[in-house]
């Protein structure tokens, strides 16, 4: 059953993410490159956080930048479960660097 909720959650995941990189790439296509590239890695992580702890996902927010600069904010339920997270991160082909802002609760 978990899996089940996970593939709808990353099917609905990966919709929305490929209807915002068509928006944007119409918008300007000399940077389109980047807007897959930034898209691409938020994705992976959130698909690696979400395979590691579900609870976690919904409170974590994660945002790329052009440069491979992951963002992490939010909340963890534990000290574990923030490092887990930042680490995850850290291991994600394309991420250059973390900042991490996830207040333990």
């Amino acid at each position: 059953m978990k899996t089940l909720i996970l593939s709808a959650c990353m099917a609905v995941g990966s919709a929305c993410a490929m209807s915002a990189i068509a928006d944007t790439l119409g918008a300007d296509t000399t940077e389109a490159g980047t807007y897959v590239k930034d898209s691409a890695i938020t994705a992976k992580v959130k698909a690696k956080l979400a395979a590691k702890h579900m609870s976690t996902l919904t409170k974590i927010s994660v945002d790329t930048d052009k440069n491979g600069v992951v963002w992490l904010s939010g909340t963890a339920p534990t000290k574990d479960a923030k490092d887990l997270a930042e680490m995850i991160t850290k291991d994600t082909d394309g991420v250059t660097a973390v900042n991490s802002h996830i207040v333990v609760e």
